[in-house]
């Protein structure tokens, strides 16, 4: 029988997407066997909306750019286009309906995760979809295996660097830890050194450097 679909799920502000997302999806995306990913920035983060952040549309103007040639890598205006605050929840909900029989895997980082517990309907996202917590500059993987409780404990699987990743785990496990190469970019250095007027070379995808420069974003 063949094996379902693998679609993996990457959210975030995207302010801006920046080559740390990239290589992160590159190195999930192998390990598992994944033959989409869609990246989905954000409508109105619940956790994250500050003044100054760049337009839905800036933003995912950007990841386009970014995801350019990359064809197994897909902009998603998924939440953009639903509005309001954007919630994981609904999110997975609709991307479900739109693929049934394929299986979800919502990547996240670990800090993200470590605070899995604040989210709408935590519960049922941790239902809705396998998740792949990845490494993060600075925060500790092993530190992922406290943030859903001890109720989960015994659903979440290490993967080793070299492990190869097997199908009859996604019916033992419902939380991978997955050890990457992480690169050291954060988008608020990236929106510092652009205030700065500093360059953003190698940071970012030349496309979406060349975007930020043309529509002066994140000069104040």
């Amino acid at each position: 029988m063949k094996r379902p679909a693998r679609i993996g799920v990457f959210g975030g502000t995207f302010d801006p997407i920046h080559n740390g997302h990239l290589k992160a999806a590159l190195a999930v995306g192998r390990r598992f066997g994944l033959e989409q990913i869609l990246f989905v920035p954000s409508n109105i983060p619940p956790h994250k909306a500050r003044e100054g952040m760049a337009s839905a549309r800036d933003r995912m103007a950007m990841v386009e750019l970014a995801l350019r040639r990359r064809s197994r890598f897909i902009a998603s205006a998924l939440e953009i286009r639903a509005g309001g605050r954007s919630y994981s929840i609904r999110t997975l909900r609709r991307i479900r309906r739109l693929h049934p029989r394929a299986r979800i895997f919502f990547i996240v980082g670990t800090d993200a995760f470590l605070e899995i517990e604040t989210w709408r309907e935590w519960r049922s996202v941790l239902g809705e979809s396998l998740f792949i917590v990845m490494t993060r500059p600075g925060v500790s993987l092993s530190e992922a295996r406290r943030a859903p409780g001890a109720a989960y404990a015994d659903r979440i699987r290490a993967v080793g660097r070299t492990e190869r990743v097997r199908e009859d785990w996604f019916f033992a496990f419902r939380i991978f830890l997955l050890p990457i190469d992480a690169l050291p970019i954060s988008a608020t250095r990236i929106r510092r050194r652009v205030r700065d007027g500093r360059p953003i070379a190698g940071l970012v995808p030349a496309p979406v450097a060349r975007y930020i420069r043309e529509h002066g974003l994140y000069k104040s």
